[in-house]
């Protein structure tokens, strides 16, 4: 539980974040965070085990304190421990998204989070080019009230916002033609400050009238083209629509979401596959997007906006996640994170090997056979490079409430035996074959957190001195 200086705080058990918040004031410790931040960018997962594992390599070194090996070498030989996967097999997607939800304070819900995960990214994967996997493509929505279990997944678009009430504004709109635009539906205002004296009411009369029939002319112009959904950006530079305009727009039957944030009309465009437009001259039918049903629901107190049913929807997809206070609702929100990393992770390098501090345990082994054929100090490095990645098995097995030092024993043995895929059970508290138990994770969370570890540790082993400056 980390409480901030603002005094809010945050229940989160995502190594990431945790890192993050921490006012972390000594040079060497800062580069840890900034480790586990590029972990975090790299795979999205493993950004605690990244940190260990620096950890743990820097205490080795100090028992050293000599030259480091090539982290190449390390990542060849993890290489050899994985098991290709296929994209058409949902399954192993989604076993490797429910361990990345084992460790996170809503595991309870991973049978709901992870198959969501999964078709998230699916459905903005690009066939033509599957390594790149925007995850900006996927939208969270986060709403009070409810609970995790209310989280869906909606094919469509979702506004956390209400529509115009304004004088009776619709609500609900079927067969919609939506238009998303960027100029202002009100009176012009000068580009310079200045003020009009009025000396009589025929002349207030006039500018009323004249600012009646200009927004009624730009109505006129919109309802002209069919549009009967109007989503506006927010402006900044005077008010995007006026009390007028919001009573002509409901006269015209044209439903209106207004205040949609700036960042959120690129998702919105490629969602409804339409064009913003900018200008009322430039205003459209090709420009539209087209959907089956635009309305206004209900959700534990606030009200959200759905649009679904889009006609060529574009790839992206948005999730609704629910929770019962604002301290899970932002967990859930970032370990479903985690969960799409994990997946974007598959997609990009199709590679899944075991967890439960198995890899690490195999490494580790590998390396302290190919230590005793090196000589000098090397192989003496490298000794202490393999027990150095012990420390994660270990540390699973002390979060687990076991006893470390039997279970890493017995891990070494059995993988001695030839069983590389063993690791720790932490339900049955003991050592079983991890990968019929289904507990897999991205070989990239692995090879990315021992290279990233190992460089940074590198980069600490150089400096010979910290030197404050003032």
């Amino acid at each position: 539980m980390i409480s901030t200086a603002s005094g809010e705080v945050i229940i989160t058990n995502d190594g990431a974040t945790i890192l993050n918040q921490m006012g972390v004031l000594q040079p060497a410790a800062k580069m840890l965070v900034e480790l586990s931040k590029s972990q975090d960018t790299t795979a999205g997962d493993g950004t605690t085990t990244v940190v260990v594992i620096a950890g743990a390599l820097l205490k080795q070194c100090l028992l050293l304190l000599s030259s480091g090996i090539h982290p190449t070498v390390i990542s060849d030989s993890l290489h050899k421990a994985s098991v290709p996967v296929e994209l058409s097999d949902r399954e192993s997607l989604v076993k490797s998204a429910s361990t990345s939800l084992n460790s996170k304070v809503v595991s309870q819900y991973s049978t709901l989070l992870a198959p969501l995960a999964v078709d998230a990214v699916l459905s903005v994967v690009d066939p033509a080019k599957p390594d790149l996997v925007d995850l900006r493509d996927i939208k969270i929505v986060k709403k009070l009230g409810g609970t995790v279990d209310d989280t869906e997944m909606v094919k469509g678009l979702v506004f956390d916002k209400k529509v115009s009430h304004a004088s009776g504004g619709l609500t609900r709109m079927e067969n919609a033609k939506i238009a998303v635009i960027q100029f202002q539906i009100s009176p012009p205002k000068t580009d310079i400050e200045q003020s009009i004296v009025v000396s009589d009411y025929t002349q207030m009369d006039r500018i009323l009238k004249e600012e009646r029939n200009y927004i009624l002319g730009m109505i006129k112009k919109i309802k002209a083209t069919g549009c009967n959904v109007l989503l506006i950006q927010k402006s900044i530079l005077r008010d995007a629509v006026t009390d007028l305009s919001l009573h002509y727009l409901a006269k015209a039957k044209i439903l209106v979401v207004k205040d949609v944030e700036r960042d959120d009309i690129e998702f919105i465009t490629k969602t409804l596959n339409c064009l913003p437009i900018a200008n009322i001259e430039h205003f459209k039918e090709e420009k539209m997007g087209y959907a089956d049903l635009v309305e206004e629901v209900s959700v534990g107190e606030g009200k959200i906006v759905k649009i679904t049913g889009i006609r060529d929807m574009g790839r992206t997809a948005t999730v609704l996640v629910r929770g019962s206070n604002q301290l899970v609702l932002d967990e859930a929100d970032r370990s479903l994170h985690d969960a799409l990393c994990v997946i974007r992770c598959l997609v990009n390098k199709q590679f899944l090997i075991a967890g439960g501090g198995a890899p690490e345990i195999e490494l580790s082994r590998q390396l302290g056979a190919w230590a005793k054929v090196l000589h000098g100090m090397e192989g003496y490095c490298v000794r202490s490079f393999a027990e150095a990645l012990e420390v994660i098995p270990y540390t699973l097995a002390e979060n687990a409430g076991l006893n470390p030092i039997t279970i890493v024993t017995e891990l070494r043995n059995r993988h001695a035996q030839g069983e590389i895929n063993a690791g720790i059970n932490v339900r049955k508290g003991q050592i079983t074959n991890i990968l019929e138990e289904n507990v897999v994770q991205p070989l990239l969370v692995s090879t990315s957190a021992i290279t990233l570890a190992t460089e940074c540790v590198r980069m600490i082993l150089k400096i010979d001195d910290i030197v404050t400056v003032r």
